[in-house]
């Protein structure tokens, strides 16, 4: 009697969206041949997201931190812990595969896949790589990556890296019209944080929408939940949202967007074709945002400010220099609209599912 075949594949995203909403793309296209099921982090984004969509593992993870000390002994032990864990979650679920685009639950579930012969595919959406994909990055079967600079900067340390865009969800490319109270002619920005929200924009923009809404725009503001002050600007023009589900229909129906540029914020803005100020978040890790945000720049899809640069003056007068500029806006949007890739999803579940068939097609 022959084995029967895995037909499991476990996917491994924490986090934030930029994670998690890749690996969604991604196990959607995968669903057809194999039964998809999540690992991910307790208390975190995936515990909100997941669970609708497919069964959801949890193990507790945490980040190394940047000054060694007696945290990162526990935090060390921890992840050992986390390594064991995973293993016996592939074993007992028989499963064909690890994905993963990375949080803090890659690190375990890339070892443990590897300490059992399992093929992982490993897909890094920043222009920088993380600490993930540099450590880890020579164990997995295939590194994808979401920008061409980052797969030359893997190159150098002598890591194959396939460029195959970030996905995004099905809907980016079939927007449905937006569910919000704006005027169809009016001009409308899209101020958004991240999945994580940004205090100290949120305050730049308070300071300067009258400007915005006394020539006639919209403001949709997605705050995030940390801010304090999210209810103290209030005007008829002015929308302000904790999260909106929905951001291809918002960026689908939006003149210009002023946002952080975490690597999945800007494969929407791509994929929606959306001009945008990008203010980078300016604590991230290796500052991969700046790095993100300059390859927009180059193709000429968005302006760049540092935030600590970024007047509210300055953020004024831009945001109505770009709305009163048709033809710069056009190009810009043209601009993005060049840096999507709309296979990207089906081009990652392609070499996660070539992974596995030749896994097992090994002795």
């Amino acid at each position: 009697m022959t084995a029967t075949a895995p037909q499991r594949l476990l996917v491994a995203a924490s986090g934030t969206g930029g994670h998690l909403f890749p690996a969604l793309a991604a196990a959607q296209e995968l669903t057809d041949r194999w039964t998809i099921e999540w690992l991910g982090v307790p208390d975190r984004l995936e515990t909100k997201l997941v669970p609708d969509c497919f069964p959801l593992h949890t193990i507790p993870v945490t980040g190394f931190q940047e000054r060694l000390g007696w945290k990162t002994l526990a935090t060390a032990y921890g992840l050992v812990k986390s390594v064991f864990a995973v293993r016996r979650l592939l074993q007992r679920g028989q499963f064909a595969g690890v994905l993963t685009t990375g949080g803090y639950i890659a690190g375990p579930a890339i070892v443990a896949a590897r300490s059992l012969g399992l093929p992982v595919v490993l897909h890094e959406s920043n222009a920088i790589p993380g600490r993930v994909t540099r450590w880890f990055g020579p164990w997995c079967d295939t590194v994808a990556v979401g920008f061409e600079a980052a797969a030359q900067r893997l190159r150098q340390r002598k890591i194959a890296a396939l460029c195959t865009g970030t996905p995004a969800r099905d809907r980016f490319w079939k927007p449905e019209p937006l569910a919000l109270p704006v005027p169809e002619d009016a001009p409308l920005i899209v101020v958004a944080g991240g999945s994580q929200g940004a205090v100290a924009l949120n305050r730049l923009v308070r300071e300067v929408a009258a400007a915005w809404f006394a020539m006639g725009a919209w403001v949709v503001h997605l705050t995030g939940d940390r801010d304090p002050d999210a209810a103290s600007l209030e005007h008829p023009q002015y929308i302000a949202l904790p999260f909106y589900d929905d951001m291809a229909s918002l960026l689908g129906r939006a003149n210009l967007a002023v946002s952080r540029s975490g690597a999945g914020t800007l494969t929407e803005l791509a994929a929606t074709a959306t001009p945008s100020i990008l203010v980078p978040y300016p604590f991230a890790a290796d500052d991969h945002q700046t790095f993100n945000a300059q390859v927009f720049v180059e193709a000429g899809a968005a302006q760049v400010f540092p935030q600590g640069q970024l007047s509210p003056d300055h953020l004024r007068d831009l945001v109505l220099e770009l709305l009163a500029d048709r033809s710069r806006l056009d190009t810009m949007a043209q601009r993005a609209r060049a840096l999507a890739v709309p296979d990207s999803a089906a081009q990652l579940a392609q070499l996660m599912t070539a992974a596995i068939d030749r896994a097992a097609r090994r002795p």
